[in-house]
């Protein structure tokens, strides 16, 4: 899609224009719904700079609920952007391994972690392809220490969206900035239930569907699910003592948050040798500032042996190959067609968004957390349960109103579970 990187900066400076009512709502449904932050616990958050207007919002009602230090932690885009445009070759294998040993510090002394979202997620679209890759192996790598807290769930932490210019202009770019920015208000306010009289409590109710949804799938067991749509035969196998989750779930702190906001997803881990038959996304996968369209993907004892896109091919291979775990799931999620991200008909250009308008999948880096017993396991032991390891985790959207999928056990009938992108009702 078309898009004006070089807008005037009065126009994608901030999100200031943004409604203070809407800022507070959503501000106070990230403290007490997403993080359910705790009295005296502090909070890391990192944000862009044309998020501060939530940020600002969301420290208010931090410490209004007794929270104890709120430290940010703010990028840039055109900080970023001169790193690629003007930075020295080797600086693209280099990231601030110093500043993720200290947010692993913070989390070890138990503080939480708030992540808002907003940047363009096409901001990197013009730059070399590699280099962008190289950056993101690298901040990878040194992101570990950091990362290893939230992987584990040994925090309450969460994810959140804040409307941006750029961001609006992307999604919307035959559209006058403000008015684009204004429909991107809209969306985010109804996919994240600001639209009710009470938010939180909708919330609650929420959780308490996808809770329901998730026992019923650890009651019954399944071995594998098998996906069946125009273009997609796939039989995805579980891992060994796999269990669902969905919406809020307990940290090994103890805190109950929702990790992220919007969510319409159930999810488990799947078998990373067990999964067989050929599958394409039904949406674009924006990635590392590229568009990928129409991805098809063939898997053969659980390895992708075959993978195409007829736009993004290039970083489809190279996501692929960043190793050995690259080319194997690490999720599988179910979402009704019908959830309001899906409604509003919106390519958000942001998985946390597009992941729960589809079922769909994860190449890379399983959840442990989804193991019973996970957050004890080596990684020998998660790898001999069938859980993957990989540097990546990118989730791909595989479902539609004309997906069905079934439970699979052996020696069993398959059980219906969604019928043309429908949860059937049991």
């Amino acid at each position: 899609m078309p898009h004006d990187a070089a807008r005037p900066a009065s126009d994608r400076s901030d999100a200031a224009a943004l409604d203070p009512q809407f800022l507070d709502r959503l501000a106070e449904l990230a403290v007490r719904t997403g993080l359910n932050l705790q009295p005296g616990q502090d909070l890391v958050m990192t944000t862009p700079v044309a998020a501060l207007p939530l940020a600002r919002a969301i420290a208010r009602a931090a410490y209004r609920a007794g929270g104890g230090l709120v430290t940010p932690i703010i990028s840039d885009r055109d900080m970023t952007l001169a790193r690629f445009e003007q930075g020295a070759e080797a600086s693209f294998d280099r990231a601030p391994g110093w500043l993720y040993e200290g947010m692993a510090k913070a989390f070890e002394g138990g503080a939480a972690r708030l992540a808002l979202v907003g940047e363009d997620p096409m901001l990197l679209a013009g730059q070399d392809a590699a280099r962008v890759g190289r950056a993101n192996r690298a901040n990878a790598l040194a992101y570990r220490p950091a990362l290893a807290a939230i992987a584990g769930f040994h925090i309450n932490w969460s994810i959140i969206s804040c409307p941006t210019p750029d961001w609006a202009g992307r999604m919307f770019p035959d559209l006058p900035p403000a008015q684009a920015l204004e429909q991107l208000t809209e969306a985010i306010a109804l996919t994240a239930r600001l639209d009710r009289p009470d938010p939180v409590a909708a919330w609650a109710e929420h959780n308490a569907a996808l809770a329901r949804r998730c026992a019923m799938l650890n009651a019954a067991r399944f071995d594998a699910l098998q996906f069946r749509a125009p273009g997609t035969d796939l039989r995805v196998g579980l891992a060994e003592g796999h269990f669902w989750q969905g919406g809020a779930s307990e940290a090994r702190n103890g805190v109950r948050c929702n990790p992220n906001i919007p969510t319409e997803e159930v999810f488990t881990t799947p078998h990373a040798g067990r999964v067989e038959g050929h599958v394409r996304a039904t949406k674009p996968l924006s990635h590392q500032g590229s568009l990928l369209e129409e991805i098809e993907m063939e898997f053969k004892d659980g390895r992708a042996v075959a993978a195409r896109a007829a736009r993004g091919q290039d970083v489809l291979r190279e996501m692929l190959a960043t190793d050995e775990g690259a080319a194997r799931l690490g999720e599988v999620a179910l979402v009704p067609h019908g959830s309001p991200v899906s409604q509003t008909g919106h390519l958000y250009f942001n998985t946390l968004f597009d992941e729960n308008a589809a079922s769909h999948i994860a190449m890379g880096q399983c959840y442990a957390s989804c193991l019973e017993g996970g957050e004890g396991l080596s990684p020998e032991e998660i790898a001999a349960r069938g859980g993957n390891e990989s540097l990546i985790h990118v989730d791909w959207m595989i479902g539609s109103e004309r997906m069905d999928v079934d439970g699979l056990k052996d020696g069993a009938e398959p059980v219906a579970l969604m019928r043309q992108g429908e949860w059937v009702t049991r």
